[in-house]
């Protein structure tokens, strides 16, 4: 990373907190329900490079099962342990299966 990309970001992210510090509630109460959104999103970002990305090659193997099969159980409400148990029990039979 350059030192401009740094200098940048740095008075990107000192002019937030002043917009914030002189838009006051007024912008808070217009953002506040995309604001209760971002943590699910940045969540699934993760996720989804956590899961495909290898370095910068993408990976299709045993991670994307044990994620698409998490996802069913929340999706069918199951409890976290079901989820996280199934996720795993997936991705290891089918790297065991490969």
């Amino acid at each position: 990373m350059s030192w401009t990309a740094i200098l940048v970001l740095s008075g990107g992210a000192y002019l937030f907190k002043v917009v914030g510090l002189f838009a006051g509630d007024r912008l808070a109460v217009r953002l506040a329900p995309i604001s209760g959104l971002l943590p699910a999103a940045l969540f699934a970002a993760i996720l989804v490079v956590m899961t495909v990305a290898d370095g910068e090659t993408l990976v299709v193997d045993g991670r994307l099962v044990g994620v698409a099969v998490g996802a069913l159980a929340v999706w069918r409400r199951a409890p976290f342990v079901v989820v996280v148990v199934g996720a795993m029990a997936a991705t290891a039979l089918l790297r065991l299966a490969t």
